[in-house]
């Protein structure tokens, strides 16, 4: 059953759609899309802002938008710029470094009354960094952040595509943020040395005044701060076929639990159960059922 919460235009996700051109495949993805498509396979509505080329890769993806039941009506055209596209490599225990290419279409989403109505009724707007490399689509971001309800910043850092500036402005406002490890470390590094990851969580909570924040830690699963209370997300056992959109399946299965009001242990644990499922499968928007979600809970370990 596909819910809309309180009459709300369900979850709201804005950034970049883009063809993540492997060394085995040529997929489609970019973390907001992503996050739009596990909603949507979880039974949330989500739609997306983002822009693509008028090129057959930019056809191609909106048509995987409607048969993924990704709603299309927000994402825009650009008659000059092309569909984006990433080349991604897969290094030693399974990193993946990424060359984006630019300018494309999603680094100039325009904004206009139908989008800001669309963020102002959502539940949830999500957003990450890569889209604020450029001036037209970083203002866009902007205007959509001073009408949304709850923010979701999703930091999804990519040197060289940011800069501490920028990062600092989007954490303004931020009623969930997510991260990893590595992009935790870094941003606490701003402010001060050699912290644990609950003092470094702690350390942007303090600069940003953002009570929900949730970590993810690898092959060690997750931490989640709420309200000075931390929870521990279960590890699983899995072989990885690739980590590509881990992060952001963690993310959407996190945010169904917090739409259905779950105990932030059952949101966190379903999230990671989720994020290890999608990386014993190749790409970041791989079919799967609620069964699988389940029989991966089975097999959680205790950290």
């Amino acid at each position: 059953m596909r819910l809309d919460f309180n009459q709300s235009n369900g979850v709201v996700c804005f950034g970049e759609i883009l063809w993540d051109m492997l060394p085995h495949a040529t997929l489609p993805g970019g973390a907001p899309m992503n996050v739009a498509y596990h909603l949507n396979k979880l039974g949330i509505n989500a739609s997306l802002i983002s822009k693509t080329g008028d090129d057959t890769w930019g056809q191609d993806l909106r048509t995987i938008l409607s048969e993924a039941a990704i709603d299309t009506k927000y994402t825009q055209i650009d008659s000059v710029l092309e569909t984006g596209k990433v080349l991604a490599s897969v290094g030693a225990n399974h990193e993946v470094t990424y060359d984006i290419k630019q300018p494309v279409a999603w680094d100039a989403i325009e904004i206009n009354n139908q989008i800001l109505d669309a963020v102002a009724r959502s539940s949830y707007f999500v957003y990450g960094s890569l889209a604020s490399r450029s001036p037209k689509s970083y203002q866009t971001l902007l205007a959509l952040k001073e009408v949304a309800a709850k923010q979701v910043f999703d930091i999804n850092l990519r040197a060289p595509h940011y800069s501490r500036n920028i990062i600092e402005t989007l954490l303004s406002g931020v009623h969930l943020l997510k991260m990893n490890e590595a992009e935790l470390a870094l941003v606490a590094s701003w402010y001060f040395e050699g912290l644990t990851v609950k003092d470094q969580i702690k350390t942007i909570r303090d600069r940003f005044n953002i009570h929900k924040i949730v970590v993810t830690l690898g092959a060690a699963g997750a931490i989640y701060y709420e309200n000075d209370n931390f929870f521990q997300a279960p590890t699983f056992s899995i072989t990885v076929a690739d980590t590509i959109g881990s992060g952001d399946a963690f993310l959407a299965g996190f945010l169904q639990g917090l739409l259905h009001q779950k105990k932030p242990s059952e949101a966190l644990a379903y999230a990671a159960a989720l994020g290890a499922l999608v990386a014993t499968q190749h790409g970041a928007c791989p079919n799967y059922n609620s069964a699988q979600i389940d029989a991966m809970l089975v097999k959680a370990l205790v950290v």
